[in-house]
């Protein structure tokens, strides 16, 4: 269970990696990504970035690698704009769920169909 206070610092730093992302990365694999949630652990030290990016698997390959090798800057930044004695490691991870939802409502929607078809 995580506490409240890493639940706001996660808050906190997903406002700030997506205003720094829409301020742009000059990595030309990072392209328009989406934070979906930041989870952090209870004693600060870790923080799971989770991203969406539109496209192939490839370009979710290229997205994570753009992103990781821009987690020092990133991190540093965070430490200019968040008040905390220790900025979290960043782990940038893809999350497959909007993806995942999506595949479950387009089966959906072709029940349906075969449904009022018959």
């Amino acid at each position: 269970m995580r506490s409240q206070r890493s639940q706001r610092v996660g808050e906190q730093i997903q406002k700030e990696i997506s205003a720094l992302l829409l301020k742009g990365l000059k990595d030309p694999r990072v392209g328009f990504v989406t934070i979906t949630e930041v989870k952090v652990t209870s004693d600060l030290g870790l923080a799971r970035i989770y991203f969406t990016v539109m496209g192939e698997e490839k370009v979710r390959r290229e997205t994570t690698q753009g992103l990781t090798s821009a987690s020092a800057y990133l991190r540093r930044e965070l430490g200019k704009r968040l008040r905390l004695r220790h900025v979290p490691e960043l782990i940038f991870e893809f999350d497959s769920a909007l993806e995942y939802g999506n595949r479950i409502e387009s089966l959906l929607q072709e029940i349906k169909q075969k449904e009022e078809h018959d």
